[in-house]
């Protein structure tokens, strides 16, 4: 029988008392849901996210300090999972990468990505470097589904994976890590009196083992044994804890535990803060006689806005910046709505062309959408663009992207080119098929003869703002003229992730036409 806890209080000062510095929650403002937080063989630390059916899949970050991050790269490489990925017979949305786990193991010098994808199959990858590059090393059999799961390299070399939801199990893999050896199921939600259990990690400190997961939207659990097989007992970590973001949000729950260097241990949540996403947030805990960690909460027994730094904080490179596509390769802050056609986009010499890939008149069926998350309360994006070798019936621009989605663009329909602002296209909640292709909200017919124009989508992202896109335009990079009336963002949770600006081009006559992107700045 799980044993109920309640939060603890504990003074701030007992982590790092003699370090002035503090941080302050969340230490991303961007959407990196169901985190796994690791220590790399460098010392520093990793965090694998997930992304859904955005591709590259499972973002990696990087940190020295476990408060500013730097995005790195993917550990899946392309979500090559069936047609569906690609947009060509049906769509992934909402499938793919989903709460999964990455651990660094000594004895092969490997880094180990593992996760679920569709609830059949569980796939593993491995690298030498957590930036990559990434490849299939494993693919386990049909059925076979680690959901929402946890890997624990044992002091021995052993290799464990738990996971699972109303029933949570314990699976030890075979020496080189790549197929099942044995399975137990280990406890179940209703242990603890729920329906549902999900967001599994696994841990070993001081020779006991121990399981983290959450009871969705409140509840986070700390399991406790002394075999990974159980049999386990539990307490409460954190339950409805009040969320330390200023502007709103649900109560942070699921997530990873971290050991700094100091010896200190770290709980790394998320927050629920649509229509930016599941925002990640940091906080200490405390381990206590009895073997179980508590959670530091702030003086209102809230998740704190601002605690001590767990080290000394490093300098990283701004999260928002100007992009101006000077390489030959796309930098890991942009991915794909779904799989691109890799033969209908180039970057280089300045820019990115993007060519037309579907004739379609469905915003969501449209490939090679290229999505870039947004970044705090009022973030913005900036395009700069080149429209010249726009075909017949083509169509791009800058979206507030997700399953409720409005944007600002261009229309060509014979010789005559149309700014246009389109309201509320929509997906279904449940299947996530389109269901509205919009309405045009607005109209500027007045186009610069040399086809180039900067669009800007600017939004208020907070939990508990307007929830405002505001759409723009300029001739000159300098001054912007607003588009159309705002458009309300959407704040339901059930397609998981957050909005994001996306850059479109497509047909809806016949291929051959394309647009260049000269520059993207998110601000």
């Amino acid at each position: 029988m799980a044993i109920m806890w309640t939060l603890v209080v504990f003074s701030l000062l007992h982590f790092n008392p003699d370090r002035a510095d503090s941080f302050q929650n969340p230490v991303v403002f961007e959407d990196f849901a169901d985190n796994d937080v690791t220590v790399g063989p460098d010392g520093l630390y990793y965090f694998s996210a997930s992304n859904m059916h955005y591709s590259p899949g499972a973002p990696v970050l990087k940190s020295g300090d476990l408060v500013n991050w730097e995005l790195i790269g993917h550990s899946v490489p392309t979500l090559d999972f069936g047609e569906r990925y690609n947009l060509t017979n049906g769509h992934a949305y909402r499938g793919g990468t989903w709460a999964s786990t990455m651990r660094f193991r000594e004895s092969t010098g490997l880094w180990y990505w593992i996760g679920c994808v569709d609830f059949y199959y569980t796939y593993v990858y491995t690298a030498k470097d957590a930036a990559g590059p990434w490849t299939r090393a494993a693919v386990l059999p049909g059925g076979t589904c680690y959901y929402d799961c946890g890997l624990l390299i044992d002091d021995d070399d052993t290799m464990y994976v738990v996971y699972g939801s109303t029933d949570v199990s314990v699976a030890q893999l075979s020496e080189d890590g790549l197929s099942e050896a044995q399975a137990k199921h280990v406890f179940s939600a209703s242990d603890v009196g729920k329906d549902a259990i999900e967001g599994n990690r696994m841990y070993k400190k001081d020779g006991l083992y121990y399981i983290l997961d959450d009871h969705p939207g409140d509840i986070t659990y700390i399991w406790k044994s002394d075999s990974p097989w159980g049999p386990y007992e539990s307490k409460i970590l954190v339950n409805g804890v009040k969320t330390p973001l200023a502007s709103g949000g649900g109560a942070p729950h699921q997530g990873s535990l971290v050991k700094a260097s100091t010896g200190d241990w770290y709980y790394m949540s998320f927050t629920w803060a649509y229509p930016n996403g599941r925002i990640p947030v940091l906080a200490p805990v405390k381990w206590e006689d009895d073997g179980f960690p508590s959670f530091v909460a702030d003086g209102s027994g809230g998740w704190g806005s601002s605690y001590p730094a767990p080290l000394p904080l490093k300098t990283v490179q701004s999260w928002t910046r100007t992009d101006t596509f000077d390489g030959d390769s796309l930098t890991p802050d942009w991915e794909w709505n779904h799989n691109p056609d890799e033969t209908k986009y180039k970057v280089g010499d300045g820019g990115i062309t993007l060519s037309t890939v579907t004739v379609t008149d469905d915003f969501y069926a449209a490939r090679n959408t290229l999505t870039h998350r947004v970044h705090g309360e009022f973030p913005v994006g900036t395009l700069e663009v080149d429209f010249s070798k726009m075909a017949d019936g083509d169509r791009f621009g800058l979206a507030a992207f997700r399953d409720r989605t409005a944007y600002i663009g261009v229309y060509r329909t014979g010789a005559d080119y149309t700014l246009t602002v389109v309201h509320n296209i929509t997906q279904d909640e449940s299947s996530l098929n389109t269901t509205g292709n919009g309405n045009v909200v607005a109209t500027e017919t007045n186009i610069p003869s040399d086809k180039t124009l900067w669009l800007r989508a600017s939004l208020d992202a907070r939990a508990s703002g307007t929830y405002a896109a505001n759409f723009s335009y300029s001739t000159d990079g300098q001054e912007f003229t607003q588009l159309g009336e705002p458009y309300t963002m959407y704040t339901g949770w059930s397609y998981f992730m957050g909005y994001r600006f996306g850059i479109f081009n497509y047909a809806t006559k016949e291929l051959g036409g394309s647009v260049r992107a000269l520059s993207f700045t998110s601000a």
